[in-house]
């Protein structure tokens, strides 16, 4: 208890937890754009996954839970870390300096908070279908005839026909890129895994990654509103 206290308490501790809830975000947005990824595929490859993930059950809603937690912990931490970096500031002397931040790590704060209502909206979007009580009832049978699932790749296509909910998510998951582009660098630096002699490549990784997951998570209403990704037969 007194070192859960501690990591909670000191500045170093809420650092490894920031980093900490971080990566588990990054896993999170990673394993989740792969498996959205699957609308490009034909239905029963994304069904069948979807199908999968219910089959856990309570153990899912666990999951969500834990990941909801990462969430709420991660921002507060970035509250907290951001008022302890702006009380041990120097007093400014009449002159506007600007430090050598990036600029995604001056907004880290206002991305961030989109992103949770990104999350939010998506949660109440495609997991509790808030205003499409009608896709609780489409159902897909997978190959063998007889298994009947939620037809995930119809919620998907209805739910990105939308212009505005396309929009949305195109923004969204922009915002959340540009905040992956500052929080990779500072999670690999807290956890000891960014020196001089990985610095270079790591950072190459990063600018790729966030790239690839704006591109391929922007792709998927781009080709439902374009047409290439249609409601199946």
């Amino acid at each position: 208890m007194n070192l859960l206290g501690s990591l909670f308490s000191s500045s170093v501790g809420r650092k490894f937890l920031m980093a900490a809830t971080g990566l588990v975000l990054f896993g999170f947005v990673t394993g989740h754009l792969l498996g959205n990824l699957q609308i490009f595929l034909p239905p029963e490859k994304i069904n069948a996954y979807g199908h999968l993930l219910e089959s856990l059950g309570a153990g899912l809603w666990l999951i969500r839970l834990f990941l909801l937690a990462c969430v709420l912990i991660h921002i507060w931490l970035a509250i907290q870390l951001t008022l302890e970096n702006r009380a041990a500031r120097p007093q400014d002397y009449g002159v506007s300096h600007v430090n050598r931040a990036t600029l995604a790590s001056r907004i880290m704060a206002r991305t961030g908070i989109v992103v949770l209502a990104f999350i939010l909206f998506h949660l109440a979007h495609y997991t509790v279908r808030a205003g499409h009580p009608q896709w609780s009832e489409h159902t897909y049978t997978l190959a063998d005839g007889f298994t009947k699932v939620r037809d995930i790749h119809t919620m998907m296509v209805q739910g990105f026909s939308n212009v505005a909910v396309s929009v949305f998510y195109i923004i969204a998951v922009g915002l959340l890129s540009y905040h992956l582009a500052h929080g990779i660098g500072s999670m690999l630096q807290t956890l000891g895994l960014k020196n001089e002699q990985w610095t270079r490549g790591l950072e190459r990784f990063t600018l790729i990654y966030c790239w690839a997951y704006f591109l391929l998570n922007a792709a998927i209403p781009v080709a439902v509103l374009g047409g290439i990704v249609k409601l199946h037969a």
